[in-house]
């Protein structure tokens, strides 16, 4: 579990370098699919990803605001502020934790529940879907995306 959060997080990482040459007209610019943007789009991962961690551990989930994160550097410091939320999780994950059921309190007083592990792999394949989006974009505006392969990034080092 813990190796796809870091993969995410690299990747991420990645995505803000990459977004350093592109002019903020251009990270704002509406684009089709997704949540509005490519900086919204960042944006809306880290919250997504905070969200549903703070939701598991019972914690209030306060929505951010978008206009509140205009620029690069302030999604950048969002993530920076959200993150060390989400690694103490991560990084506390046992086995114990898997089938530990979560019920999600719907309006209408619906429910749903789902497993700890069942989520938290939604929280990693969500991000992973929006990395694609963001490949989308950014062969749209003829750059090279950021590479998607776990394969060599030294998430795993063998014996």
């Amino acid at each position: 579990m813990e190796t796809f959060f870091r993969y995410n997080w690299m990747v991420r990482e990645q995505w803000y370098v990459w977004c350093e040459d592109v002019p903020l007209e251009e990270l704002l610019r509406p684009r089709t699919g997704g949540v509005g943007n490519i900086l919204q789009t960042l944006f809306h991962i880290i919250d997504v990803e905070w969200s549903w961690l703070q939701l598991l551990q019972g914690k209030p989930d306060d929505a951010e605001d978008f206009a509140n994160y205009q620029n690069l550097e302030a999604v950048r410091q969002l993530d920076r502020k959200l993150r060390p939320d989400v690694e103490a999780l991560v990084t506390a994950w046992d086995s114990s934790m898997e089938k530990r059921a979560f019920i999600d309190y719907r309006s209408a007083g619906k429910t749903s529940t789902y497993s700890w592990g069942e989520v938290m792999r939604h929280v990693i394949a969500h991000e992973i879907h929006h990395m694609g989006q963001l490949s989308v974009w950014a062969r749209e505006l003829g750059k090279q995306p950021v590479s998607a392969n776990v394969i060599g990034k030294g998430l795993i080092i063998p014996d």
